[in-house]
């Protein structure tokens, strides 16, 4: 009988899969897949933190649209991970966790880093699996990848007990799977109903998200919108899938942005969301003009009509339903274009009127700087097609999301709604691994950078030469001054942090720093950065007493709330 171990199962269905990355830190219990995995075509990229794994292989998630994969071990490495897949579960991006875990024998006997490890897991992914038997490792492997891309795509849990791993198998007993699903359902009787909401309306609006990317549905969008003449904003994953700078995307959906988002909303009478959440974002629903129409398109039945009556319920893939639109449309659009063009009007006025009061901010030459001029400059400079630019930070997510220019989708990374800090250095590494010669930009804040430190002399290692941009506002800022607003101080303890010289601390373990004090020395510093060829920390002193949007909403709303 010629035998293989599970371990080796194991790796080579990853092989098989073309696994471009697993993204891991180091441990007994995932030791054998180590072992059958080295020298393969996967590459283990090492991080310093669990957590950074998990949020590398969701930035890999959200950029390639398949799912990225994280290898943890047993106990506290499993614990480490559960914030990256709280995210992906919240940023519905596929992802495939693998962990090890004490032998089936040794459950409940105090073993080293035993834990029930599924039980915790189970409510933040779509699936929590657990293979027990060796022989069917090809299966689970398959299953896990399958549910993790397949409908509205997540993260799915896969657990290897180490005695499983080490187990010899008959490989005559061994079955291969390999199944890709590919799906795009559509109801074409809804889609004429949508036709004909649009023909009534006077002021329509599409909202495009994370579904309209991850379902490939860049080409679709832009005829629908091109052909019906209905201004488009974009949110989360979406932002970029039509470039900003088409004249009938109005950019980020997020009303706090400088633009027409806000005249948008309160004056619709029809709304076409397409693979978003009705979130926070758009306080619940209540943005939207109370009398419009509501039309909601997503692939998850159950996310249909949360928080807002929907008067058109789709359940479809975007692609899909977006086709078969513009099929209709073919033959049966004319008078659109005219139709709306008042609407257009009215919202390239208020979209320049809000551009015009943010420009105070944006061309600040105050000291310390403005972060909203610190953005600005961020802007300007990655003013390539396909630069990325990565946000972290409470305020400092916020100041960029309200400034950041998108060309090309894929390009704009954030934590979105969940809004764990921390990602910012591991989701810059995995777009650096991802696009070795684009060039890739963090800003983010003071305290966020400090969770993940590390993961700059994993970039340094690795010779990943990002350009990390410090807003440095001397603390956290966004719950400072949400606790101003709210009881008319802030609290010392938990928001001050002080200045750190956090650009030296780069060059310590062999990088590049910058220290920042004026706003005209803001592209100097990226220029020199870039030029590099190193990983750089820009350290850019910002006024601490700058109160974002973000933060005004935290003191009105969620924990905070009487």
């Amino acid at each position: 009988m010629e035998t293989i171990t599970g371990a080796e199962l194991a790796a080579k269905a990853l092989i098989d899969r073309k696994i471009d990355y697993i993204f891991s830190l180091s441990g007994g219990h995932i030791t054998p897949l180590y072992q059958y995995l080295e020298g393969s075509e996967v590459k283990i990229y090492d991080t310093r933190h669990e957590q950074s794994a998990l949020f590398m292989a969701e930035a890999y998630g959200k950029m390639t649209r398949r799912a990225g994969v994280a290898m943890v071990t047993a106990g506290p490495g499993f614990t480490n991970a559960l914030t990256g897949v709280a995210s992906a579960h919240f940023s519905n991006t596929p992802l495939v966790l693998i962990a090890g875990c004490v032998g089936l024998d040794n459950k409940e006997r105090l073993d080293l880093q035993d834990m029930p490890q599924v039980e915790v897991i189970r409510p933040m992914v779509k699936k929590a699996l657990v293979c027990m038997k060796a022989e069917r490792i090809n299966d689970y492997v398959d299953m896990a990848f399958r549910i993790a891309e397949s409908g509205r795509p997540g993260p799915v849990y896969l657990e290897f007990p180490i005695d499983i791993l080490n187990a010899p198998v008959d490989k005559a007993s061994v079955r291969k799977t390999n199944t890709v699903v590919a799906s795009n359902p559509f109801d074409p009787k809804k889609a004429q109903a949508l036709l004909e909401m649009i023909k009534k309306a006077k002021n329509p609006l599409v909202i495009a998200g994370t579904g309209a990317w991850q379902s490939k549905a860049e080409e679709e969008l832009k005829t629908f919108i091109e052909t019906t003449n209905i201004p488009l904003f974009t949110s989360l994953s979406g932002r970029g899938i039509l470039s900003d700078e088409h004249p009938l995307c109005f950019e980020g959906a997020l009303a706090i942005r400088p633009g027409g988002g806000f005249a948008a909303y309160i004056e619709t009478d029809l709304v076409i969301i397409l693979g978003t959440r009705i979130s926070l974002y758009y306080l619940f629903g209540d943005i939207f003009n109370p009398e419009a129409k509501i039309v909601q398109v997503d692939i998850q039945p159950d996310e249909i009509g949360r928080n807002r009556s929907v008067d058109l319920p789709v359940v479809s893939d975007i692609k899909g339903f977006l086709s078969q639109c513009n099929k209709l449309l073919t033959n049966d659009n004319k008078g659109l274009k005219e139709q709306f063009n008042p609407w257009i009007e009215k919202l390239n006025t208020a979209h320049n009127d809000g551009k015009a009061i943010a420009n105070n901010d944006w061309e600040s030459d105050n000291i310390p700087i403005h972060p909203m001029r610190l953005a600005q400059e961020i802007n300007r400079f990655m003013d390539r097609e396909d630069d990325i630019v990565v946000a972290d930070g409470g305020d400092t997510t916020t100041w960029l999301g309200m400034t950041r220019t998108l060309k090309k989708p894929g390009t704009y990374l954030d934590y979105g709604i969940f809004g764990s800090l921390a990602v910012g250095l591991p989701y810059a590494n995995a777009a650096k691994v991802l696009n070795p010669d684009k060039r890739v930009c963090l800003m983010t804040g003071d305290g966020s950078v400090g969770f993940n430190f590390m993961e700059f002399e994993t970039a340094i290692r690795k010779n990943l030469p990002i350009v990390v941009v410090i807003s440095n506002d001397l603390g956290w800022g966004m719950i400072r001054h949400s606790q101003e607003i709210r009881i008319g101080h802030a609290i010392e303890d938990g928001t001050y942090i002080g200045k750190v010289d956090y650009h030296k601390m780069v060059e310590a373990i062999g990088g590049k720093g910058f220290l920042v004090e004026d706003p005209k020395d803001i592209q100097p510093a990226l220029k020199e950065a870039f030029a590099s060829g190193k990983v750089c920390c820009i350290n850019v002193m910002a006024d601490p007493t700058t109160v974002s949007p973000a933060s005004m909403a935290l003191a009105n709303i969620g924990a905070y709330k009487a």
